[in-house]
């Protein structure tokens, strides 16, 4: 793979990071006319539709699709529009998710015996603390009952990072769109029982092109832009070059959110975020830097 990344590639890799991470004021912007169990139906309903006409299946097992699509579907993104309707901000929403990346390590440790590293511990203790602020100063745009949910959707998360491992999975996008047809039905059924058949046929026949638009952002602009785009970008360049700019989705997120729906960004929000972006960036960046020479704790850095 080539080490030199032409300018329109980084370019590329800010797109799909500045989609992802504008994504959630896009949610936020749905959740105005659809409720959320029916909103990440229509996500996964239009991502699987008409791809999947399109794109083979790839070749893993049915049952790693099934539990991918149950996990990232039902456990990510329905608890997540769940909780960003009216429980948590888009801005702190982005934030918070992002502990996903701990619970993947987690994860790995548990089934494929990865063992921890103390530069982990340090980027865990960080996260966790920045966590603790928004815990502690929690009003409108980060309750109780948000972060929990927000931080099960992230649990979820790790657990569809953990099923795509280890399924052996090289087209993301085509397992992402494949496992969608096993997404939709839980998502349907829990609309079905939570929101009710009268607030679907509502919600359905009175949604406008703000609602529609953003259904389309979330099916188009996340799943097939997003993954083709990242997968293409990645199938090009060391995973070194192009994975840290994922570290932007929060700042996207919070941006986004601050400069669009007027969400308050106080001091100790911003602290928030640099603690967990900061537990983030020494979780991605110390195993490359601890490659380079003269880096002072180059023996053992990365164990």
């Amino acid at each position: 793979m080539d080490q030199h990344v032409p300018v329109r590639h980084l370019l590329l890799a800010l797109a799909v990071v500045a989609v992802w991470g504008t994504n959630f004021v896009v949610i936020r912007i749905g959740l105005d006319e659809l409720p959320p169990l029916l909103f990440a139906t229509l996500r996964f309903f239009f991502a699987l539709l008409p791809a999947a006409f399109f794109i083979r299946r790839p070749q893993v097992p049915w049952r790693s699709l099934a539990a991918y699509g149950v996990l990232i579907g039902f456990g990510q993104f329905g608890l997540l529009y769940i909780a960003m309707n009216g429980f948590i901000s888009p801005g702190v929403a982005s934030l918070v998710v992002q502990s996903q990346v701990f619970f993947t390590i987690g994860l790995a440790m548990a089934f494929s015996g990865e063992r921890v590293r103390l530069f982990q511990i340090a980027a865990l203790l960080m996260a966790t603390a920045g966590v603790a602020v928004i815990l502690a100063h929690g009003d409108a745009s980060a309750t109780p009952l948000g972060l929990g949910l927000v931080l099960l959707a992230a649990i979820s998360w790790a657990g569809g990072n953990h099923v795509a491992k280890v399924s052996g999975a090289t087209n993301m996008l085509a397992f992402v769109v494949w496992a969608s047809l096993f997404s939709v039905p839980p998502l349907l059924a829990g609309s079905l029982i939570l929101e009710g058949w009268p607030a679907i046929t509502f919600a359905l026949s009175h949604a406008g092109p703000e609602a529609w638009a953003a259904v389309l952002w979330q099916s188009v602009g996340n799943t097939m832009f997003g993954y083709a785009a990242w997968g293409w970008l990645l199938g090009r360049h060391p995973a070194a070059t192009i994975t840290p700019t994922a570290m932007l989705v929060p700042v996207f997120g919070m941006a986004a959110s601050a400069l669009l729906l007027g969400e308050a960004l106080p001091l100790w929000k911003l602290g928030a975020a640099a603690l967990v972006i900061g537990g983030l960036a020494i979780n991605v960046l110390w195993p490359f830097a601890a490659r380079l020479p003269g880096f002072p704790w180059r023996r053992g850095a990365a164990s």
